[in-house]
């Protein structure tokens, strides 16, 4: 069975497929979402969407893309290199440098060949993992105009997301430096998947496993969130990667861009947006959605507050 789009494109909008190389010559697969019936001469601001890690421009990407479409934005949604339908050999690994750099990238395509960009009117919006990748090129690429995080994670906190003590730390390092062994030994990366290779059909069927694994496979492992290509996680030795890179050590340099943080009452990952608010400067805003948890702000339409985000935006461009 063939897995698509986890939304229905709107019929107000198109969508083209294209590809691009980033700096290093790496070939990205993305998508251009486009209102219909424009005017030749027509330009309107853009918005990158950054998907969260692990995942597919299929999967909740499409669904932001798909609904600011809708309310006047030309939307580019991309898969990472390594992943999805974009190229780069092993399949998987994760680069937190390369991973910024798709941003800039997407920036370099839709101020130079999309059709109806207005190229000083680009946004950027990080989903999850895609949010802490998404800060790390505003900060440098000022062609970025303003960024929105949405249920932000960032990916190279490892320390503290796994609460590390020093000695466990050094633990971890030592772990994946040998793996890199067994890698080269066995000539491919390893990599062992989050969730399945087809979708369980409802929630009964999910296994049993500890709250946050759960809350993954809520979306992840449903026909709700579920893609081929984006089964979560990345090589192993992929951490050692995160572990040498801070994507937030120049969050205070978005100023005097703006940034909104998007994330739910209920979310785990909660700390993290604020952590990030915290260290930036002004001008920023939170935006703190009731009765809402992580995954929420993935696909549940009624939960997103694209009218909030849409006037951020708007007021961000003037």
């Amino acid at each position: 069975m063939a897995y698509g789009y986890i939304t229905k494109l709107d019929e107000n909008v198109e969508r083209q497929h294209v590809r691009y190389n980033n700096r290093y010559g790496i070939a990205i697969a993305a998508d251009i979402y486009t209102p219909k019936n424009l005017k030749d001469d027509q330009l309107l601001p853009a918005l990158i969407v950054g998907a969260p890690y692990g995942s597919t421009k299929e999967q909740s990407a499409s669904v932001y893309a798909n609904q600011f479409a809708q309310l006047g934005y030309v939307t580019l949604t991309f898969d990472q290199v390594y992943m999805g339908e974009s190229a780069g050999e092993p399949r998987h690994v994760a680069s937190p440098d390369l991973y910024a750099e798709s941003f800039s990238a997407a920036v370099d395509y839709l101020g130079t060949k999309a059709a109806h960009v207005n190229r000083d009117q680009i946004g950027v919006i990080g989903i999850s993992g895609g949010a802490g990748f998404g800060l790390s090129a505003t900060a440098v690429d000022t062609r970025i105009k303003a960024i929105a995080t949405v249920s932000m994670y960032d990916m190279t906190d490892i320390r503290e997301m796994a609460n590390l003590a020093p000695e466990q730390l050094f633990q971890l390092k030592d772990q994946l430096s040998k793996q890199r062994w067994i890698d080269f030994e066995n000539g491919q990366p390893e990599y062992h998947p989050n969730f399945p290779e087809t979708p369980f059909d409802d929630l009964n069927d999910l296994p049993n496993q500890d709250a946050l694994t759960n809350e993954w496979l809520r979306f992840y492992a449903l026909k709700r969130g579920f893609h081929p290509n984006g089964r979560g996680s990345a090589t192993t030795t992929s951490n050692l990667a995160m572990l040498e890179f801070s994507a937030l050590d120049y969050i205070k340099e978005i100023s005097p861009r703006p940034i909104l943080f998007v994330y739910g009452d209920k979310a785990h990952s909660r700390p993290y947006s604020e952590r990030a608010y915290y260290l930036a400067n002004q001008p920023k805003q939170k935006l703190v959605v009731e009765d809402c948890e992580h995954i929420d702000l993935y696909d549940k339409i009624e939960k997103i507050p694209f009218d909030l985000i849409d006037v951020f935006f708007k007021d961000s461009f003037i």
